[in-house]
């Protein structure tokens, strides 16, 4: 029973590459597809809601 609790994860892992391997056969990739040059982001521009603290207070009445 543990030989068996080894041998049937270890079959499966075979199935899993065996069926990777099969996709690459099936669907290959191109070079230049798979390393297109990607686009620097632009900066952000800084965020001015205010522009800072108030010189002096206004006067109370």
């Amino acid at each position: 029973m543990a030989l068996l609790a080894v041998i049937i994860p270890l079959l499966m892992l075979g199935v899993v590459l065996a069926l990777g391997r099969y996709e690459e056969l099936l669907l290959p990739e191109e070079d230049a597809d798979r390393y297109e040059p990607v686009a620097a982001p632009q900066p952000a521009a800084a965020a001015t809601s205010s522009r800072g603290p108030a010189g002096t207070p206004a006067t109370s009445p």
